[in-house]
């Protein structure tokens, strides 16, 4: 994952699998209700248009960025709400071309950042390989709720390893999050991709364990599915609370999904 070009790319044709599913919606389309509750399909992609504007001013202007970091610690609850209501409120046909253009001005610029950079956000500072692959895991699981809003069966494909793998290294981020202490020892993840190929994750012999399929995992880490109606298994209580608040996206908890039992 050391690469920004090959996960560029790869965010490129994410973004280019959601155009696909939204670049035709009508209007009564753009204002279909999604998973996430008061969220719309406009919602949506005017949260991915505000986050790549965010990424951009990370990318070229830090210290502009700092002070947005300052407005979001001022409203934790509502700042990510603001920004997509803003776009949500857009004609779709204009919301759509900011969306294409911004994602297009952020590929530039990390393509073009020099080896070893190192750029500020709500979380950890990010290289431009991890902002690449963090704004393709948003792509990814926020296309999960416009194509579960639309009645679309998506494909999964070798992108989900990007997802698999921020959803992994944000372990300990996702313990701190919720106020806990993460666990000193490694975890074992070992998961079946898309075509039955293994990806896994940490030392051989580790204690604690998860396995299950990497669509599921990455579901699970973005919170687009609840745990019970997943099939990602933990061996051992460490792993196991894990498996119960991880996320792979920065800023507070989410509330996640309800299982579908529970609907």
């Amino acid at each position: 994952m050391s690469d920004p070009a090959v996960v560029l790319d790869d965010l490129r044709s994410e973004s280019d699998e959601l155009d696909r599913l939204v670049g035709e919606l009508d209007e009564k389309g753009w204002a279909r209700a999604t998973p996430a509750p008061g969220w719309t399909v406009a919602h949506q992609i005017a949260h991915l248009t505000w986050t790549d504007a965010a990424a951009l001013l990370a990318v070229t202007d830090p210290g502009a960025f700092a002070a947005e970091v300052e407005k979001a610690l001022a409203a934790p609850d509502s700042f990510v709400d603001e920004g997509a209501e803003t776009g949500a409120a857009l004609p779709p046909a204009a919301l759509l071309t900011r969306w294409r253009d911004g994602r297009e001005r952020l590929r530039r610029a990390l393509r073009e950042t020099p080896p070893g950079a190192r750029f500020p956000w709500y979380g950890p500072p990010m290289s431009a390989t991890s902002m690449a692959t963090a704004r393709l895991m948003e792509t990814w699981a926020h296309g999960q709720d416009i194509a579960d809003a639309l009645g679309a069966v998506r494909e999964p494909t070798a992108r989900l390893r990007h997802v698999a793998f921020i959803g992994v290294r944000a372990r300990d981020f996702a313990y701190q999050v919720h106020g806990l202490t993460p666990p000193a020892e490694p975890f074992r993840v070992e998961l079946t991709g898309p075509a039955g190929e293994l990806w896994a994750y940490g030392p051989e012999d580790a204690g604690q364990r998860v396995t299950g399929p990497a669509l599921d995992f990455c579901l699970l880490v973005t919170q687009r599915a609840h745990r019970d109606d997943l099939a990602v298994r933990a061996e051992g209580a460490d792993a196991d609370r894990w498996l119960e608040i991880a996320q792979a996206f920065a800023g507070p908890a989410g509330a996640g999904r309800t299982p579908k039992g529970a609907r």
